[in-house]
């Protein structure tokens, strides 16, 4: 097998993420080159300047070259934003000549009857993703290939995003002369990289709180049923530090990330923060608890609407495998505790799982969308190989014929 390099961009609110990974001759995907840069121009996980947007990808790639040795020329590119949006939907065919055994032709038939929903044209289709088949009414069925049967149906997840803000990121990374290899819903490239086995089958809930947006995707009999992105974040939390300190956004976030704990109560009263580490020309001391207190009743409103999102899904009480934080937030001290306490689930934080390379700094929740993006790269590579092209933003039509693919690569 020939080394093969794969490229993740997660393009984030408050930064953008390329890891480099090379696939060696014995499939072990290594991570050689990792490039970081605060993002400019994007909202709420949604491109609102295009420049500005620009610039920060490129110098992230930039960065991620010169400590791979790598020219990248192609990337998985993570996409959020509140404008994603995702149902379920079944799709049936009548197996002919009757009861003889169902081919993987069957199973494109169903999949495009399931996807045949009506999508509004503001509106493009970014995953259609199998939970399961049904074989004469037999359910929970993995793989019905070779399965002898009269009618096969299959359950599946879809989900699409708006057309502009899809195009707009597509933009953008072209714009730095990379072309893309597939457009991935941030909380399923995350959920490849924290999640284990044992828990998508027991039912769990990933919840990825990022700068703008808080991605939460629930897994259970191993397969993911609801997906939403929720645009609430760690900037939110950022923000009320700023407003409740007085202090400079770019302050409020270096004492976030410096000091911050979302349990008061483990914090002294005269723990005081020097605001002069931070501002030499101020002597202010702020304490250390107020700091805990703004951030734990924000953390406590995100989780709450997450709470909120997992009752209306219809799984709440039916996630034994409880709850996995990750994100940049979810390095927030105090968080794991607050998580379980809200959601009245067990709960761990989510870092990426089985990395080589340079895992020792990217092994943190901050990077989970990043090294899921290679994970996902690494599942489809055979299938790249032979026949996928990149997205080509002058023609929308291949944003569309991307669905035999993703079909391709989700048949077992």
């Amino acid at each position: 097998m020939q080394e093969r390099v794969i490229v993740g961009i997660d393009v984030g609110t408050t930064k953008i993420c390329v890891l480099v990974g090379e696939l060696d001759r014995d499939g072990k995907l290594n991570i050689v080159g990792v490039g970081t840069c605060p993002s400019q121009g994007l909202r709420r996980g949604v491109v609102v300047n295009i420049e500005e947007t620009v610039t920060s990808i490129a110098a992230a790639l930039d960065r991620a070259e010169r400590l791979s040795g790598k020219k990248i020329t192609s990337a998985y590119v993570g996409i959020a934003g509140s404008h994603i949006s995702s149902e379920n939907s079944k799709g049936f065919v009548a197996i002919s000549p009757k009861n003889r055994d169902i081919e993987q032709n069957d199973i494109s038939r169903a999949f495009e009857v399931a996807r045949a929903i009506a999508i509004p044209a503001n509106r493009e289709l970014i995953h259609v993703i199998p939970r399961g088949y049904v074989v004469d009414g037999q359910e929970g069925i993995k793989n019905p290939i070779g399965m002898s049967g009269f009618r096969l149906e299959v359950e599946a997840h879809i989900i699409t995003g708006s057309v502009s803000s899809m195009h707009n990121l597509i933009k953008c990374v072209h714009k730095t002369h990379v072309e893309i290899e597939d457009l991935v819903l941030e909380p399923l490239a995350s959920g490849d990289a924290v999640l284990e086995e044992g828990e998508t089958d027991l039912g769990v809930v990933l919840v990825d709180i990022g700068g703008g947006t808080t991605d939460v995707a629930v897994y259970t009999d191993g397969a993911i049923w609801h997906t939403v992105v929720l645009p609430v974040g760690g900037n939110l939390i950022t923000s009320d530090i700023a407003i409740g300190l007085r202090l400079p956004v770019g302050v409020a976030e270096e004492l976030k990330i410096t000091y911050g704990h979302c349990d008061p109560s483990t914090i002294d009263e005269d723990d005081m923060i020097d605001l002069s580490q931070f501002m030499p020309d101020c002597d202010d001391l702020v304490p250390r608890k107020l700091l805990a207190e703004i951030i734990q009743a924000r953390v406590e409103e995100i989780l709450s609407i997450v709470h909120e999102e997992i009752k209306k899904s219809g799984y709440d009480g039916l996630l034994p495998a409880g709850i996995v934080i990750t994100g940049g937030t979810a390095e927030l001290p105090g968080i794991l505790e607050l998580s379980g306490q809200i959601l009245d689930l067990p709960a761990r934080i989510g870092s990426p799982l089985g990395l080589h390379g340079l895992a020792d700094s990217i092994n943190r929740p901050a990077y989970s969308t990043a090294v899921g993006l290679l994970l996902w790269g690494l599942s489809n590579t055979s299938l790249l190989m032979e026949e996928d092209e990149p997205v080509d933003i002058e023609n929308e039509n291949n944003l569309v014929s991307r669905f035999g693919r993703w079909l391709k690569a989700f048949i077992p």
